[in-house]
């Protein structure tokens, strides 16, 4: 179990990420394997955050995904923003703590980090509203563990 705070240095690398999805709008499963590199920024304290997989949803054809955020690490948290500097959430790097909440129009965002099997961790999004309604946790591993 990790009794202190993570910063960018331990995050940098690349992860195995396997995403369970349970999307109860549409009334289907999905999964999502693939990779996480976490590399340094522009200024310090920064990492990129690129995500590349395959993603599966209920019969669907298997699709190439990918996404992509910049991670600023403060002095108590870490800022998660879209590419394009649009404020997507917060969230604390021990433990095991909820992000911050992140509305898109109408639907809710809420995340719940764990990190306390790290280097193992996890991420639990819960997202609601009247275009979404699904809770997707995705399960990340170094790749070199």
């Amino acid at each position: 179990m990790i009794a202190k705070r993570l910063t960018a240095a331990d995050f940098e690398g690349r992860w195995t990420v396997v995403r369970q999805i349970q999307d109860r709008r549409q009334k289907q499963d999905g999964e999502f394997e693939g990779e996480a590199t976490l590399s340094p920024g522009t200024a310090a304290g920064e990492l990129r955050y690129n995500e590349r997989g395959d993603i599966r949803l209920g019969d669907g054809p298997q699709l190439e995904a990918t996404r992509a955020y910049l991670w600023s690490f403060g002095s108590e948290t870490v800022d998660v923003t879209f590419t394009d500097g649009r404020a997507f959430h917060s969230f604390i790097p021990e433990g095991q703590s909820e992000g911050t909440d992140h509305p898109c129009g109408s639907d809710l965002y809420r995340v719940a980090y764990d990190f306390s099997d790290w280097p193992c961790w996890s991420a639990v999004w819960k997202v609601k509203g009247p275009r979404k309604d699904y809770t997707s946790v995705s399960r990340y591993e170094p790749v070199d563990a």
